[in-house]
């Protein structure tokens, strides 16, 4: 036997010993890549419950002297609320913009199934009610009323099991309204000037409608009553899931979720769950913007 055979031998007898070592290391290291171990924000310090709030000191839905207090400069949540597909969160918001007004909803989402984000009404499916959706192709879509038909953004899927944050923005009296994933924005048109709600009152809810319920992970609600301008929208996104609003003058309520359902926006819109978890892994399918 040559010295170059004895070689090829000594390498393929390596590689028989020890291929099936390296291969299981391999497929370990994959699979705790897929699970978020390698993720960067795994280690990243988390902000507790209740770090960041909005203060007025002159009461709920007033604007003087307003400002933010704790640690709100975009550190990564401590928690975010996972919904079972049967959990919602509900929050009595008589602030809620009705009529033509303008609002702003956004929000940071986790799933790989359709369903129910927020809805504001009385539950009775009169017109106008107010919902936001994951449609059946896992696009966004804006309802209201009790019909199936409204407006929905063509891209992107949203059911990819990975963290999106999503904007419906709907200015004065308008016909069309924003729908935003990710800070890219679509206009959805609406058929004509719209009330949504007028002097509903009523009910705020997280994670479900009148008929259908969300599964997955929900963080960092937060509800304004004006139009964000292109450039908060893309500031919101760019704060990430952890995010301070943006607009504290015109902000109605915060629902961070890390951790509890409380409303940070100091006008006591705090919400009560009804069989919501509050999960600290939740990094996997999580890139900062």
């Amino acid at each position: 036997m040559t010295h170059r055979e004895r070689q090829l031998q000594s390498a393929m007898e390596y590689l028989m010993t020890y291929g099936w070592a390296i291969l299981i290391i391999a497929v370990v290291l994959g699979a705790l890549f897929q699970l978020g171990i390698f993720n960067a924000s795994t280690f990243t310090p988390k902000a507790p419950p209740g770090s960041c709030h909005v203060f007025r000191p002159n009461g709920p839905m007033t604007s003087s002297f307003i400002n933010l207090q704790g640690i709100c400069n975009g550190e990564l949540p401590q928690y975010v609320a996972k919904f079972n597909g049967a959990a919602y969160i509900s929050a009595s918001d008589s602030q809620f913009p009705s009529g033509s007004s303008a609002r702003t909803i956004s929000m940071w989402i986790n799933t790989k199934a359709s369903g129910s984000l927020f809805w504001h009404g009385t539950g009775n499916c009169i017109a106008h009610d107010f919902f936001i959706i994951i449609n059946a192709n896992g696009h966004l879509q804006f309802e209201s009323g009790c019909d199936d038909t409204g407006p929905y953004s063509s891209t992107p899927s949203l059911t990819d099991g990975s963290w999106h944050q999503l904007i419906i923005d709907y200015s004065q009296s308008a016909t069309t309204l924003e729908g935003c994933v990710d800070s890219t924005c679509q206009t959805l048109s609406l058929g004509g000037a719209v009330a949504l709600a007028t002097n509903l009152g009523g009910t705020t809810t997280i994670g479900k409608d009148i008929y259908a319920y969300f599964t997955g992970d929900i963080a960092n609600v937060q509800v304004y009553n004006t139009s964000l301008s292109s450039n908060e929208i893309s500031a919101l996104y760019t704060e990430g899931i952890g995010g301070a609003p943006v607009k504290l003058n015109s902000l109605v309520a915060w629902w961070p979720l890390n951790g509890d359902t409380k409303d940070y926006s100091g006008n006591n819109n705090n919400g009560a769950a009804s069989g919501v978890s509050f999960t600290s892994n939740w990094e996997s399918g999580y890139s900062a913007p």
